[in-house]
């Protein structure tokens, strides 16, 4: 028997809570634009979009200005024709297979997982800023003379995360720290033996 002092219980029901949870999210899309436009006007938010927004970036050592929408990628930015650093992959799209590692402010991410805009004002390297064909960073030489390339279409985003770990650990580097900076790095040929032995000998020559 219930207690008639006491305050009856509010009966949470699937459809109010899926009413109060509507509610909550209507709110929220009409509260931010205003907020936004209010932190604009102070000049503390820069808003982006809906259309192409130009920014500029330092992209393999020199000062670029880009155009991207707030949608794309930096994978996909970079893979433009008005850039042309295609050496850096698209293979899954989800951040799993490592084929578009390239450098953020000198750390290893995918490129795929970041939106272009978000490198306004920082620094991206991609495989073509580490070398040339006739001047190769000593990662890229001794993948060539290790024979750690067979498809080579996880070889920039491998090359990336090993050159990473060359740069840490200079001449310490060890077989365990290529095998962890490569963790994210996916090869369906299996040279993984190969790319281990590359990342040592390249270390040597650092």
């Amino acid at each position: 028997m219930s207690d008639p002092k006491r305050p009856a219980r509010a009966r949470l029901t699937r459809r109010s809570l899926m009413q109060g949870a509507g509610a909550a999210a209507a709110a929220g899309a009409l509260l931010r634009p205003f907020e936004a436009l209010a932190e604009d006007a102070d000049g503390r938010v820069r808003r982006t979009g809906p259309g192409p927004s130009r920014f500029s970036l330092v992209l393999n050592g020199k000062e670029r200005t880009l155009t991207a929408e707030p949608r794309q990628t930096l994978l996909e930015v970079l893979r433009d024709a008005s850039v042309g650093l295609t050496g850096t992959k698209p293979a899954c799209d989800r951040a799993q297979c490592g084929a578009c590692t390239v450098w953020l402010d000198g750390e290893p991410v995918p490129a795929c997982s970041v939106l272009a805009v978000e490198a306004e004002g920082r620094e991206v390297t991609t495989v073509e800023g580490l070398g040339s064909p006739d001047a190769m960073h000593p990662v890229q030489a001794a993948f060539v003379v290790e024979d750690a390339v067979q498809c080579g279409f996880c070889t920039p985003g491998m090359v990336m995360s090993v050159a990473w770990a060359v740069k840490t650990h200079g001449q310490d580097l060890e077989a365990a720290e290529v095998r962890e900076a490569c963790a994210g790095n996916l090869c369906r040929c299996g040279t993984y033996p190969h790319v281990v032995q590359a990342a040592l000998r390249a270390a040597k020559e650092v």
